[in-house]
């Protein structure tokens, strides 16, 4: 039923929500604003980093909003990456998935250079054909990344298959006409994904291996 699954980056592969509300926070207190709470941060989890300021400082101008994108640009990437961690049964999951031939991708919020960062941090990065950042196209929710990605992998969108655990992402596989699966583990709580009609919900990130083996026809494994 579908070839290409495309995944959401931060709080569907990896647990990175308490680094990047630290950075926003620390961030903000370097620009001389007050630090936004933990929720606040935690609700814009997904966008690109101008659009996710935009959204916290709502009367902000573009300078500021450049000053905050510096700094917690410079935050994250000087950051400890223990900080960070995959979720359980990320990389036996993806390895699997892959072997069993479908083609993987990523659609995130974070800026090539950070993507490319966890890429070698994880080790990841050979596993995925084709990745689209925040910084080389639209934010989420707009649909122009999902686009890309269809139209590089040239996969009917019908047999493509968006992963993520924000409100956004699903919003962006709705607006792009691709099935979506809500992650419950990440920063949005379940109640907001299950309204916008993903085709399964996953609990624990080896779920989605579980559902896609019950679906027919079966993939082909590579020899």
């Amino acid at each position: 039923m579908y070839e290409l699954l495309i995944f959401d980056w931060d709080g569907t592969i990896i647990d990175s929500e308490a680094l990047i509300i630290s950075c926003m926070q620390a961030a903000a207190q370097e620009v001389g604003v007050e630090p936004p709470h933990d929720e606040t941060v935690r609700n814009i989890i997904g966008l690109g980093l101008p659009e996710a300021i935009m959204r916290i400082f709502p009367d902000a101008d573009h300078v500021f909003v450049e000053k905050m994108r510096i700094a917690y640009a410079q935050r994250f990437m000087q950051a400890d990456p223990t900080k960070t961690h995959l979720f359980p049964g990320v990389r036996e999951t993806l390895e699997r998935l892959q072997a069993k031939g479908y083609r993987l991708a990523v659609a995130t919020g974070k800026s090539r250079r950070g993507l490319d960062r966890v890429f070698a941090e994880t080790g990841l990065g050979a596993l995925f054909e084709v990745s689209k950042c925040a910084d080389e196209t639209t934010s989420k929710p707009d649909p122009h990344m999902l686009d890309e990605i269809i139209w590089l992998t040239g996969v009917d969108r019908k047999k493509a298959l968006m992963i993520g655990d924000t409100e956004y992402d699903l919003l962006m596989g709705n607006n792009a006409g691709i099935d979506t699966v809500a992650v419950s583990y990440g920063a949005h709580h379940i109640d907001r994904l299950t309204v916008l009609g993903p085709v399964k919900e996953i609990h624990h990130f080896p779920d989605l291996e579980k559902w896609l083996d019950g679906l027919a026809p079966a993939v082909s494994v590579k020899s």
